[in-house]
């Protein structure tokens, strides 16, 4: 007997995609995956990025409106639900992509951050997840059937990586926050889980210095092997978590990442500035 291979069916579901700046954004690629197996898709942009946003979006391969969404803003969260509900009337899922560090909070003196520049660290990568979940609720408990999958993406924080500083506490934040919030969504049928991809060519990876010689570590290194490019990889893994087919997981955190993760640190060379 032949056999059938099914994708994952997205069709009839909802999402809201944060984070998409150029056609390199892995949120762009979950964007563009999310469409092609079915899903109707709402992306977000703020300020001056809006225009790349706007850019990006004229390359998926449907057409996606776009709100505004400055997570700093309390204006812009309050309005959120009402914003994205002008064009869907209920959301079955969320992509997480946001980060930011000011540029003292990487590839810098750690120990010498200023609090201002932490604190926006933790503001933008972190408890961002749960603001914007928060300003969604509304449409995300009006899923039908419930159920509705939020998604973060995420970097490995169980490990100080070089020149990641303040980013990487975050991220350590970011996955706390995650166990938390899928703990306390868990009644209402909601699943939160995170990502943890491996080195990729973005915007975001423009701003960390040693970049490079992380990607180099993970091509020599990663088990299944790895590329800078590995975008469709870690959509395809979201659209199977923001789809009904992941029902039962929840507060989870799955590596997309060749491997690198299972290996310990005496089995895989060291990255230029990492101690081995």
């Amino acid at each position: 007997m032949a056999a059938v291979v099914r994708a994952v069916d997205l069709r009839g579901r909802r999402l809201v995609v944060t984070g998409v700046l150029t056609r390199s954004s892995i949120a762009f690629a979950v964007a563009a995956r999310a469409q092609s197996l079915g899903a109707e898709v709402v992306l977000t942009g703020f300020g001056r990025r809006l225009r790349m946003t706007e850019r990006a979006a004229r390359a998926l391969p449907g057409s996606s409106p776009i709100v505004p969404l400055d997570v700093t803003s309390a204006r812009d969260l309050e309005a959120l639900s009402d914003r994205v509900g002008e064009h869907m009337p209920a959301v079955d899922g969320v992509l997480h992509s946001i980060a930011f560090a000011p540029g003292e909070a990487v590839d810098g003196d750690f120990v010498n951050t200023e609090p201002q520049a932490a604190s926006a660290a933790y503001t933008v990568s972190a408890y961002s997840l749960k603001a914007v979940v928060d300003a969604l609720r509304p449409l995300l408990n009006a899923a039908q059937p419930p159920g509705a999958s939020v998604v973060a993406l995420d970097f490995d924080a169980s490990q100080a990586w070089p020149a990641y500083d303040w980013m990487g506490v975050a991220k350590a934040a970011l996955e706390g926050l995650g166990r938390h919030l899928a703990a306390q969504a868990a009644p209402q049928g909601m699943r939160v889980n995170l990502i943890s991809a491996g080195p990729v060519r973005t915007p975001a990876a423009g701003g960390i210095s040693r970049f490079q010689s992380l990607l180099s570590l993970w091509e020599r290194a990663a088990p299944l092997g790895w590329s800078g490019d590995e975008q469709d990889a870690i959509a395809d893994v979201a659209c199977y978590l923001l789809s009904s087919w992941s029902a039962g997981i929840t507060g989870e955190r799955i590596h997309v990442d060749g491997g690198l993760h299972a290996l310990g640190s005496l089995s895989r060379p060291a990255a230029e500035g990492e101690s081995a």
